[in-house]
Parts: structure tokens; C-alpha cells; sequence
């Protein structure tokens, strides 16, 4: 069964980091854009960073700008998100999609997204203490 896992979520202070992972299975992410979305409780869905190809830049929404980092490992098909200076307000349910590449312009228009994406990961929790 295709589908992608993410793990690495947790509850940590203001300022503190953590590294999200999200590994797929039953099919290769070089053929996808990837990207990690968060959902808040009460509020919509947020793609905050988006990668579609090696030709363009990384896709990174202003809130986590600076701040956040996708990175890649195609040798075992996975995506990492890492996040630095955490916020209280980057409290949120993560999750990781991939979308077929050809079917998406640009990484900010995965991000910006209102449709079901290919593959949808189960969510991790990030909880962010003041």
C-alpha cells in the first residue's frame, strides 16, 4: 500500500528545534513534489514549504521563513522538515504530500493547494510551549 509515515513530532519549549521525518513506501518521491502542510486547530490548512524540482527554489511561506528547512533523501525516500526557533504559534498538526510533479507549476503553487493532494501523510503533533 502507498502511502507515506511521519514521525518526529513532540511537544518542546519556545526556542527550541525538532526534526520532522516523513518516509514514503510503495512508490518513489523523485517522481513528486513534496511538501509539509500544518493545520491548526480552528484555522486552515497551511502549506509552509514546498519542492517540486532541482531547478527552482524551495518554497518557504513567511512564517517559517528563515526558520524552517526541507531537505531531501532519495536514497531512502524521505523528506525531513527541520524547524528552528520554534514558536508557540507553529503549534499545529504537520503533515507531508506529495503530488505528481507534472501536475503542479511551481512549489508555491503545491503550497498555496486547496485540492487533495496524491498522497497525504496520517499527521504528526507539534506542540509549542511558551
Amino acid at each position: 500500500q502507498a502511502q507515506l509515515v511521519e514521525s518526529g513530532g513532540g511537544l518542546v519549549t519556545s526556542g527550541g528545534s525538532l526534526r520532522l521525518s516523513c518516509t514514503a513506501s510503495g512508490f518513489d518521491l523523485e517522481n513528486y513534489g513534496v511538501g509539509w502542510f500544518r493545520q491548526a486547530p480552528g484555522k486552515e490548512r497551511e502549506g509552509i514549504t514546498c519542492f517540486r524540482s532541482s531547478t527552482e527554489s524551495t518554497f518557504y511561506a513567511d512564517s517559517v521563513k528563515g526558520r524552517f528547512t526541507l531537505d531531501r533523501d532519495a536514497a531512502k525516500n524521505t523528506v525531513y522538515l527541520q524547524m528552528n526557533n520554534l514558536k508557540p504559534e507553529d503549534t499545529a498538526v504537520y503533515h507531508c504530500a506529495a503530488v505528481a510533479w507534472l501536475a503542479i507549476s511551481t512549489a508555491r503553487a503545491m503550497c498555496l493547494m486547496t485540492s487533495a493532494t496524491d498522497y497525504w501523510g496520517q499527521g504528526t503533533q507539534v506542540t509549542v510551549a511558551s
